[in-house]
């Protein structure tokens, strides 16, 4: 089974502008804005402008143009927002992907998540 990009989720309108959103960053291949709903003071959405449905998909054929671009743009957020772990307080970057991964959106996404203790990601189940 391959991918199957839905061009009409809402990350794909927020690319082609027919939603708005709060833009943090804008590069080549990505876009960085923040989340509506945020779960922590920073709380970053980051998305490549390609077709894209989860990072595994991305992974796998993204071009190295479009790789370097969205882990620079991740690292850019850190800085900007000021969470980086160098000499700041630190982050957490999730990205959920498919059913078991709670994805709700099918264009891969990251959060870049700080600004606060952020406790433990999952507990025992």
């Amino acid at each position: 089974m391959g991918y199957v990009y839905d061009s009409e989720n809402i990350f794909a309108k927020i690319l082609r502008g027919e939603i708005p959103n709060n833009t943090v960053l804008e590069t080549e291949h990505s876009l960085a804005f923040r989340d509506l709903y945020p779960q922590a003071p920073v709380h970053v959405l980051v998305i490549p402008k390609g077709p894209y449905v989860c990072y595994d998909h991305f992974a796998q054929e993204a071009s190295e143009a479009e790789i370097v671009d969205f882990t620079r743009t991740v690292g850019k957020i850190c800085t900007m927002e000021g969470v980086q772990a160098g000499d700041g307080p630190g982050w957490r970057l999730i990205s959920n992907s498919g059913e078991h991964g709670v994805q709700e959106v099918p264009h891969l996404h990251v959060h870049v998540l700080g600004g606060r203790v952020l406790g433990r990601m999952l507990q025992p189940a």
